[in-house]
């Protein structure tokens, strides 16, 4: 079973930046995309940003221009930058691995979440 974990989550200031981790238990490349979603408190869960296997990268409007999204490969971990951040940033950031199956199966993996919080 894939799993995902999360790191580097915490409290920061307007302004300010933090990057968060995300390290898989196997290849990154066996995975045909990767995104970072975030949910805050009494809302849905957004993608916030997209990585695909082929390194093409994609932003909600939201976060453009601030956030960035990579990968190392040979630590099997993806990453977020995020830059400028903004008290509405607050949420939990999780990881999500999607890959499709020879036999066309979707599976999706999602690690347990990190707690970002933007406030002075």
């Amino acid at each position: 079973q894939v799993q995902l974990v999360e790191s580097g989550g915490g409290l920061v200031q307007p302004g300010g930046s933090l990057r968060v981790s995300c390290v898989a238990s196997e290849s990154i490349f066996s995975f045909n995309v990767m995104h970072w979603y975030r949910q805050a408190p009494g809302k849905e869960r957004d993608l916030v940003a997209s990585i695909t296997y082929g390194g093409h990268t994609n932003y909600a409007d939201s976060v453009k221009g601030r956030f960035t999204i990579s990968r190392d490969n040979t630590k099997n971990t993806m990453y977020l930058q995020m830059n400028s951040l903004k008290p509405e940033d607050t949420a939990v950031y999780y990881c999500n691995a999607h890959r499709t199956t020879p036999g066309g199966t979707e599976l999706d993996y999602w690690g347990q979440g990190t707690q970002v919080t933007v406030s002075s």
